[in-house]
Parts: C-alpha cells; sequence; structure tokens
C-alpha cells in the first residue's frame, strides 16, 4: 500500500510543565469521547505544549471549552500513514527537499506490525506547495 498523505488542522493547548498535566487534558478528551488521529506534546519555556488532531474538531474545541483550557489553532499539518518499510521517511522529507520545502518539525512512529504514521509541519508559506508536492489530500 502507497503512503497516505493527509493535510489535516491540528490545534495546539498550552499547559503548565508538572506531572499529571497531560493526563488532565487527555482525560477531558476521554470523558468527553473525543477520537484523536495524533497527539503529540513537548516542553516550551517553562510550559508544555500540545498539538491535537482530532477527527471531530467541533466536539474537540466544545469540550476543552468546557473545561476551560484556551485552544489556539486551526493549523495545517500533514498527517502521513503507510507501510513500513527502510526509508520510508526518508522518502517523504526527500520529496520535500527536492521541492525546496524546509519541514518545521516531524514526528514518526512505527507500530511494530508492518506500518507507519508521522505528523509532519511546514512552514504556512510552504503548505500549499507541500500539499502539491507530497500529493495530499
Amino acid at each position: 500500500m502507497a503512503d497516505r498523505i493527509r493535510k489535516v488542522d491540528y490545534f495546539k493547548v498550552e499547559t503548565s510543565d508538572r506531572p499529571g498535566e497531560g493526563a488532565r487534558v487527555l482525560k477531558v478528551l476521554r470523558d468527553a469521547r473525543v477520537n484523536l488521529m495524533a497527539f503529540s506534546g513537548f516542553p516550551r519555556g517553562r510550559k508544555t505544549q500540545m498539538d491535537f488532531v482530532p477527527r471531530n474538531a467541533a466536539a474537540f474545541r466544545k469540550a476543552m471549552k468546557r473545561a476551560g483550557f484556551q485552544v489556539s489553532g486551526k493549523k495545517p499539518v500533514f498527517l502521513i500513514r503507510g507501510d513500513d518499510k527502510v526509508g520510508a521517511v526518508s522518502r517523504v522529507m526527500e520529496t520535500l527537499g527536492n521541492a525546496g520545502i524546509n519541514v518545521t518539525a516531524v514526528d514518526a512512529v512505527s507500530d511494530g506490525k508492518g506500518r507507519y504514521g508521522a505528523l509532519l509541519w511546514v512552514k504556512a508559506k510552504d503548505v500549499r506547495k507541500a500539499s502539491k508536492a507530497l500529493g495530499a489530500s
């Protein structure tokens, strides 16, 4: 199966950088039955930034608002899924490099059963060009 690359929207939430904050945010979404296609979290200064790719953006925003979290977004990110093979992500990176597009960030993971997934960010000015280069839907 060929890689499936989609341009999707992600939303950003910043919280305190302390134990339990990630669990607190994710519990809100679990309790509201908000399904995520992807999630990434990392420290940013004295805070933690969490990026969410929800299946249903309206349900995500509603749950977060109800819980008192400030949501920033909606910004584009590429969601990549495909067969796990040697060089899978390097092919995507090479395509973008050949198109003159700098990748801002990428997170990739294998499921250990022959499939992989990745999130890939480019600057806003490069989103349209990257979509075309990658054949994103």
